[in-house]
């Protein structure tokens, strides 16, 4: 949320609510002074009276001084808006009919935020892709979290509040709808899932997830959220989905692309007048994969066929590399062709549900690579491509191996046995080479002098070039804490960068929305039991104390444990270890997953499990006092007294309570 200049008042009802004079923002008081803002703010300019006011603060409990308190606070809040008057005020006005707050609607952010999704939709509709996009990104980048902040749950803000999200998650959908028509199939199925997490019952929100995984190559789980969707309608309200989503579903069935509204041909990029285009960031951290690569096709030019396994975490630039080294194959006078072991876009961004091999004999065939050969008679498709790609030198590029069938690998198992002494290079990506559903076909790679090519994290070093290759500067130690807060991971990394600076680190960071979804798809899968332990390590700070979690829980260690092992093996835990001792070392939450379990507790579920820690912390005699103080004070109102001594006695001699109590009234919160 940017002001237009240095002496611009901006009112911000887009998250917890806020007054900016120029890029300063201002202090607004304590809760009740902030309260009246907000219900004068809502009123948009219309008078709201002081029994009105007085109920909205109190309701039917008032002081018997709220008249007095309300006019205090309508005095400071006027110094605080107001602070060059010379008389009276201009912006909170008083009359007969009350108070007003005269705020121009183009010092709202709620005007800007519905001005770019209105040339948003209006773009979508003249079918300027980019545009769209770049106003609806724009809009939803307003937002810092739900509407009204604080005051979302009060009574006068209820219809406000709901509206403003309602129209946060009309945007969202908007967002998914162009991300879909451009092809851009990651972000758009992470989109919609996070927007059902928002709007479980929203049949909209479900439909587009469904479009999306279907044209990422992903049926079958766009047949589960369906299933998913019909059971929580069921159990919710007794409902089955609209004829819609019905027909829909039967679409996904019969691979009916067109009844799935997915576009039929590719779209022509439009090129907007006085906008430069957006350059892709450089590809960092990969010199060494890229040199190997670049050897290996050296040697498939000199005749002699190689093949190369990348592997990496989701995230790690596997698809980006392949990308850049398909394109320096295609310099140096290769063939390329393309497949996915899952299901893929083919040409004209339909959704082509055939096996790896046959995708790459199409795309060499419509490419006019294969000389326009016919196929022999009764020839299988193997013998058909292994014949197209030993005409000239051709690289073959095979994504998420790990996707692919048996059949699959059977097949690229007999095309590495056949495949002798040609230019040909064939190049394979997957997430985890100890997937055991790969182990034979890796095992028959083996034997063939097969390169295997590892993504790790990019360094410090790496995000520093980042940023340098973006024109940024940032300090060593900034590049270090982006480092440290995207785990290296180029895709989390990538997400970050797309926010302003302050927002990337820093007491002031946001969670990135399609970082935010892909860690609650991993939280889901995991098993309560362990989301409810990671929970208490979030409110702890994010180190895992093995011994306080086992006691707050009353588990034992070894039950910690292995949910801290089923817990990393999703990338939800990390180790660090300790550079002072071989084996020493500790287990932490990577901050975004830290910041996504903290984000998702209501402020009484976070008292109650800072609670729960205080009460075992009490009881341990090598408690350090700063680490009890911070949970007594972020326990609120659950605070239990201080206590001194290992009795496990408060002053007022109360015992603790048990820990198994405790985890009882948090368990659901996990």
């Amino acid at each position: 949320m940017n002001a237009k200049d240095d002496h611009t008042m901006w009112y911000g009802m887009l998250g917890p609510v806020v007054v900016r004079h120029g890029r300063t923002s201002l202090d607004l008081g304590p809760r009740q002074r902030r309260l009246l803002l907000t219900r004068l703010l809502i009123e948009d300019g219309r008078p709201v009276s002081l029994t009105e006011l007085c109920h909205s603060l109190w309701g039917d409990d008032q002081p018997t001084a709220a008249v007095s308190s309300i006019r205090a606070h309508i005095s400071r809040l006027r110094s605080v808006l107001d602070p060059d008057r010379k008389s009276r005020s201009s912006v909170l006005i008083s009359g007969a009919a009350g108070y007003a707050l005269a705020v121009p609607r183009e010092a709202r952010d709620t005007t800007a935020f519905e001005a770019h999704v209105l040339r948003a939709r209006d773009a979508f509709a003249r079918e300027q892709l980019p545009l769209a996009r770049a106003e609806i990104d724009t809009a939803l980048g307003l937002w810092r979290g739900p509407a009204l902040g604080e005051a979302a749950e009060e009574p006068f803000a209820l219809r406000e509040g709901a509206r403003l999200n309602a129209a946060r998650q009309d945007a969202g959908e908007l967002l998914a709808t162009i991300l879909i028509a451009q092809g851009d199939l990651v972000p758009a199925v992470s989109v919609a899932e996070q927007l059902t997490v928002g709007a479980p019952l929203r049949e909209v929100t479900w439909s587009l997830l469904m479009r999306a995984l279907y044209a990422a190559g992903r049926p079958v789980e766009a047949l589960r959220q369906y299933d998913r969707f019909r059971t929580t309608l069921a159990r919710e309200l007794g409902l089955d989905p609209s004829p819609g989503l019905r027909d829909l579903h039967m679409a996904v069935l019969r691979h009916d692309t067109a009844a799935l509204g997915l576009p039929r041909s590719p779209r022509t990029p439009t090129t907007l007048s006085g906008i430069p285009p957006v350059a892709r960031p450089p590809l960092v951290g990969r010199s060494q994969e890229t040199a190997r690569l670049q050897s290996l096709l050296g040697e498939a030019t000199a005749g002699r066929s190689r093949w190369a396994v990348v592997s990496g975490e989701p995230g790690s630039g596997k698809t980006r590399l392949l990308d850049e080294f398909a394109a320096q194959a295609a310099e140096a006078g290769f063939a390329v062709t393309r497949a996915s072991g899952g299901h893929a876009l083919g040409r004209g961004r339909t959704v082509t549900l055939r096996c790896a091999v046959t995708q790459l004999s199409d795309g060499l065939r419509a490419s006019g690579e294969d000389g326009g050969a016919q196929d022999g008679p009764g020839e299988d498709i193997l013998t058909t491509l292994v014949r197209q790609i030993t005409r000239v030198p051709t690289l073959c590029v095979i994504d998420d191996l790990d996707w692919a069938t048996s059949d699959v690998h059977h097949q690229l198992c007999r095309l590495a046995r056949l495949l002798r002494n040609v230019p040909v290079m064939v190049v394979c990506a997957l997430d985890d080479t100890q997937f055991p559903s790969v182990s034979g076909l890796l095992a028959e790679l083996a034997r063939r002098d097969t390169a295997w090519l590892r993504l790790g994290a990019l360094s410090t070093d790496d995000v520093a070039a980042l940023l340098a290759a973006r024109g940024e500067r940032a300090s060593p130690a900034e590049s270090a804490e982006l480092r440290r807060r995207s785990e290296g991971n180029p895709f989390v990394l990538g997400e970050l960068l797309k926010l302003s600076p302050p927002r990337r680190t820093g007491p002031c960071a946001l969670v990135p929305d399609a970082v935010r979804s892909t860690v609650q798809a991993r939280l889901a899968d995991l098993p309560a039991p362990a989301r409810t332990m990671l929970t208490y390590a979030a409110v702890d700070g994010g180190r895992l104390d093995v011994a306080l979690l086992a006691a707050v829980q009353g588990l034992t260690h070894e039950q910690i444990l292995r949910q801290v092992d089923d817990s990393a093996s999703r990338r939800l835990v990390v180790w660090d270890a300790d550079s002072a001792a071989p084996a020493g070392g500790h287990y932490r939450l990577p901050d975004l997953v830290h910041d996504v379990l903290n984000d998702s507790l209501a402020t009484s579920s976070r008292h109650l499990l800072h609670s729960a820690i205080v009460r075992e912390l009490i009881g341990r005699k090598d408690t350090d006092p700063d680490r009890l103080a911070g949970h007594l004070r972020a326990a609120g109102p659950m605070a239990p007294a201080a206590v001194t001594g290992p009795t496990g006695r408060t002053r007022s001699g109360a015992p603790r309570r048990p820990a198994s109590r405790d985890t009882a009234e948090v368990r659901a919160i996990g």
